[in-house]
C-alpha cells in the first residue's frame, strides 16, 4: 500500500509536505521571541517565571526527539508525524486562548512535542522514497530545522507589530492544521516496523534525566551557576543519566540502543550535532540584539525588531538553498566531507563577522555565510547517521541526533546570554552588552566550529553495506566505498 501511495502522489510532493512540516515545527523555536521583553506584562507574571514560555519549550523538544523516534520505529512513523502535529495545533490553541501563564506554558509544552516530526520525517523519506532520491530529499528535510527558525523571526515580528500577539498562535495553529491535513492525505506510512514493548521505564529514566541537565543550564543565569538548585539539578541528571544508560545495556527492548550509539560514526557524528547546534543558535541569539542596540553606543544599529528579523531572513533561504548542495556534495564525497565543508564555513562566517560589524548589510552578510554552513552540515548529518544504523532504527537514531542539536542550542542559549550579561556598559538607566561581548560570542562560536572540525574528523570515512546496515552487523573489516574520501 504504501509504495502504491508514494507513486501516485509522487517523491517530490512526500518530501515537500514532510520539509514544510520540518519548517512549521522548527518555527515555534522563533515564534515567541518578539515578544520576550513583553511576556511578563502580557501574562501577568515575574520575568523569570514568563522566560518558561521559552525553557518549556526547549526541554520538550529535547525530551521528545528519541522517544517519538522510536515510537515511531514501533508502531508507524506517520501515526507519530500525526500526533505530533495534532500536538502542535492543540498547544497553539491553548495559548491563543490564554492571557496568564499556567495555560501559556502548557500550549508552549505542546508546540515543542512536535519537534519529533523532523527525525521520524526524515526516516519515512528513507523508507519511502526511491533510493536516487533519498539524498537530497533528506538534506531539504534536516534543513528546514534550521529554516523554520530563520524565517519564524521575521514573521512573528511582522505579526507583533500589526496585530495582537494571540494571532501568532492563531498563525501557527492554522499552519499546524494545513499540515496535517496533507500528511493525512500524501504521506503513506512505513511498511519498516519493530514490533515489541515500548520501554517506558527507559522514556522516564531519559525525560527525568534531561530535564535535570537542561534545566540549569537554560536557568543558571536567573538561579546564579552556583546555587543548590544549579548544581543540585546537574548532579542529579548526571546521576540519573548514568543510571538510565546501565539500565539500557540490560533491557531487552531499549528505548535507545546504546551499542549503536556508540560506533564511532554515530558518536562522532552526535557530538559534532551539538557543536553545529550550538553555533547555529549563537547568532540567532546574538545578530539580532547587535541589530537592535542604540546607535548611541557607538556600535549599536538600532534596528527595530521587525527590520532585525528580515535582515536575517536571507539566511533562512541561504539554508534551503544550500541543502541540495550538501546533497550533492554527500553524493560525491561522502556525508563526512559535507559535514566538514558545513562546519568549516560557519567558522568562516563567524570570522568575517569579526571583521563586518558596522553596518546592517555586513549583518546580512556574516548571517548569510552561517546560513550556509548550517544548511550544508544540517544536511549531512542524517545522512552520517542512516549510514552507521539499521534501517528499523533510523526513526530512534535521528531521534537521538535530533536531541544533540537541541543540547547544542539550550547550551549556546546560557553560555551566549552569560557572555552579553556579564560585558556590559551603562546607557542611561539601562545597561546593554558592550562591542567586546558581541566579539566574544563570536569567537566562542567560532571555537565551536574548530572543536567540531575535530569531532568530524574523527568519524570514518567508510560505509557500511546496505545489507550490513539491514541487518545491523558490524563489517569485520571496514570497506571503503567508491568515491567517499
Amino acid at each position: 500500500m504504501s509504495a502504491r501511495t508514494t507513486r501516485t502522489v509522487g517523491p517530490g510532493a512526500v518530501t515537500a509536505v514532510i520539509a514544510l512540516s520540518g519548517v512549521v515545527v522548527s518555527l515555534m523555536q522563533t515564534l515567541v521571541v518578539p515578544i520576550i521583553p513583553q511576556l511578563p506584562q502580557l501574562l501577568h507574571a515575574e520575568p523569570s517565571d514568563a522566560s518558561w514560555v521559552i525553557t518549556a519549550t526547549l526541554l520538550a523538544a529535547a525530551v521528545v526527539t528519541p522517544i517519538s523516534g522510536r515510537l515511531g520505529d514501533m508502531f508507524g512513523k506517520r501515526r507519530v508525524i500525526i500526533a505530533s502535529l495534532v500536538a502542535l495545533v492543540v498547544g497553539s490553541v491553548v495559548c491563543a486562548l490564554s492571557d496568564s501563564l499556567v495555560p501559556a506554558i502548557t500550549g508552549r509544552v505542546l508546540q515543542g512535542l512536535a519537534t519529533g516530526v523532523i527525525p521520524v520525517g526524515i526516516s519515512i523519506l528513507r523508507d519511502e522514497l526511491p533510493a536516487e532520491r533519498v539524498g537530497g530529499a533528506v538534506s531539504l528535510v534536516s534543513a528546514s530545522l534550521g529554516v523554520g527558525g530563520a524565517i519564524g523571526l521575521p514573521v512573528s515580528a511582522a505579526v507583533v507589530q500589526y496585530a495582537h500577539w494571540h494571532v501568532l498562535f492563531w498563525l501557527s495553529a492554522g499552519l499546524g492544521l494545513a499540515c496535517l491535513a496533507l500528511v493525512a492525505a500524501l504521506v503513506p506510512e512505513s511498511p519498516n516496523k519493530v514490533p515489541g514493548r515500548f520501554d517506558t521505564p527507559g522514556a522516564i529514566g531519559l525525560a527525568v534525566g534531561l530535564v535535570c541537565l537542561l534545566l540549569p543550564v537554560t536557568k543558571g543565569g536567573d538561579w546564579g551557576w552556583t546555587s543548590g538548585a544549579t548544581l543540585g539539578l546537574f548532579a542529579g541528571g548526571i546521576v540519573v543519566l548514568v543510571l538510565w544508560a546501565v539500565y539500557e545495556t540490560r533491557v531487552a527492548q531499549p528505548l535507545v540502543d546504546l551499542r549503536v550509539t556508540v560506533r564511532r560514526p554515530v558518536l562522532f557524528t552526535n557530538l559534532a550535532s551539538v557543536l553545529v547546534g550550538f553555533a547555529m543558535y549563537a547568532m540567532s541569539l546574538t545578530l539580532p540584539q547587535l541589530l537592535q542596540s542604540p546607535e548611541a553606543t557607538g556600535y549599536g544599529l538600532g534596528q527595530s525588531t521587525l527590520a532585525a528579523g528580515l535582515a536575517l531572513a536571507p539566511g533562512g533561504l541561504v539554508m534551503m538553498a544550500l541543502s541540495p548542495v550538501s546533497a550533492r556534495i554527500t553524493a560525491r564525497h561522502g556525508a563526512r566531507a559535507a559535514l566538514l565543508i558545513g562546519v568549516g564555513v560557519i567558522g568562516i562566517g563567524y570570522g568575517v563577522g569579526l571583521l563586518l560589524m558596522s553596518e546592517v548589510w555586513q549583518i546580512v552578510i556574516t548571517s548569510m555565510i552561517v546560513s550556509a554552513g548550517v544548511g550544508i552540515a544540517y544536511a549531512a548529518m542524517p545522512a552520517l547517521i542512516m549510514d552507521a544504523v539499521p534501517v528499523t532504527e533510523t526513526a530512534s537514531a535521528n531521534g537521538v541526533n535530533a536531541l544533540m542539536r537541541s543540547i547544542g542550542t539550550s547550551t549556546a542559549s546560557a553560555v551566549m546570554a552569560a557572555i552579553l550579561a556579564n560585558m556590559t556598559m551603562r546607557l542611561g538607566p539601562a545597561s546593554v552588552p558592550t562591542e567586546h561581548g558581541f566579539r566574544m560570542t563570536y569567537v566562542v562560536a567560532m571555537l565551536a566550529t574548530v572543536v567540531g572540525l575535530l569531532l568530524t574528523l574523527a568519524i570514518p570515512r567508510f560505509r557500511r553495506s546496505s545489507a550490513e546496515q539491514d541487518t545491523g552487523v558490524e563489517p569485520a573489516q571496514p570497506r571503503v566505498s567508491a568515491g567517499k574520501h
